[in-house]
C-alpha cells in the first residue's frame, strides 16, 4: 500500500505530514510506503491513499483522499486513517 502526503508545494508541510503518517502507522502496526508530494504531482493511481489539508482536498478530484482539518493533529490523523484502513481491510 502506498500513501501520499500532499501539500501545495510538496516541501515542508507535506514532509511533516509524511512523518506524522509514519508515526501513526507504527502505532497501528501497519506497514506502508509513505512519500510526500505537491498537489500537481499527485495523480490518480500514484497512491492508494492521499492525505492532505481540507482546503486542498476541496480543490482536487482525486479519489481515496483523507481530508484533515489540521495536518498537525495526530489524533485526527489516526482516527481518519484508521477508518480508511479498516474499510480497505488492512486493519
Amino acid at each position: 500500500m502506498k500513501i501520499l502526503a500532499v501539500c501545495g508545494s510538496g516541501l515542508g508541510s507535506s514532509f511533516m505530514l509524511e512523518m506524522n503518517i509514519k508515526k501513526v502507522l507504527t502505532q497501528l502496526g501497519v506497514d506502508a510506503e509513505v512519500e510526500h508530494t505537491d498537489l500537481a504531482s499527485a495523480t490518480e493511481g500514484s497512491a492508494d491513499i492521499f492525505i492532505m489539508s481540507s482546503d486542498l482536498a476541496n480543490s482536487t478530484s482525486l479519489k481515496n483522499v483523507i481530508s484533515l482539518n489540521s495536518i498537525i493533529n495526530l489524533a485526527e490523523l489516526k482516527e481518519k486513517l484508521e477508518e480508511v484502513l479498516k474499510a480497505k481491510g488492512v486493519l
